[in-house]
């Protein structure tokens, strides 16, 4: 009896493993957002569990009265947890270029009654605000979904007050995981600077600083 449990677990084990190494060589040379209609797989108990959003937004640096941008905010879970650090004289900008995603976003924001917290549709390589107006970027598990890295941290770079924080979080178990030191070479790269590697292989988060131009 014992023998077959592990005969079963082995096996969804490794169904588990050539699933993501296919997934991961297809994501390797084909980069585009998670499909809307997957959204609702990658926000689970055992991930809320690895990564608890509140707490989430803690490692990421989140305080009141910051102004915010979230990009690639999935179904919110991530989202509300940092809007709670921010208070009221804070503001946190969801982003997506994802028209479904936004909809049930902001339909849970109205919901719940969040009062600092904006839903838009927008293009990473085109972000429709000023220069120098964000204290902080932040990503969860979604860098490696923009097809033209460089493009994007560009954008990031200005719309960024100085000094303003970009920060991403990854996860293993994540298709598009980035190793943490080649992901850091992309970001130094387009003028930002690592202040802060939280955490290990398997879950980290990275804290850069806008440098000058």
């Amino acid at each position: 009896m014992f023998l077959n449990i592990l005969y079963i677990l082995l096996g969804i084990f490794v169904t588990f493993l050539i699933l993501h190494t296919i997934i991961r060589v297809v994501r390797y040379f084909y980069k585009f957002p998670i499909p809307q209609s997957l959204v609702k797989f990658i926000d689970n108990p055992l991930r809320r569990r690895i990564q608890p959003p509140y707490e989430t937004a803690i490692r990421h640096g989140i305080e009141s009265g910051m102004r915010v941008l979230d990009v690639g905010p999935g179904n919110g879970t991530y989202t509300l947890g940092a809007a709670e650090h921010l208070g009221s004289e804070g503001q946190l900008i969801a982003i997506d270029i994802e028209p479904k995603i936004i909809e049930r976003l902001q339909e849970k924001i109205e919901t719940e009654g969040i009062m600092n917290v904006e839903a838009r549709v927008a293009d990473a390589y085109e972000l429709p605000f000023d220069d120098s107006g964000f204290d902080l970027i932040y990503m969860i598990t979604v860098i490696n979904e923009i097809p033209d890295i460089p493009r994007a941290l560009k954008e990031f770079h200005r719309v960024l007050k100085p000094s303003g924080k970009l920060v991403f979080s990854e996860l293993l178990l994540d298709p598009d995981y980035p190793l943490a030191g080649k992901l850091t070479q992309k970001v130094q790269s387009a003028n930002f600077h690592l202040l802060e590697k939280i955490g290990n292989f398997f879950y980290y988060t990275l804290i850069f600083e806008k440098s000058g131009e």
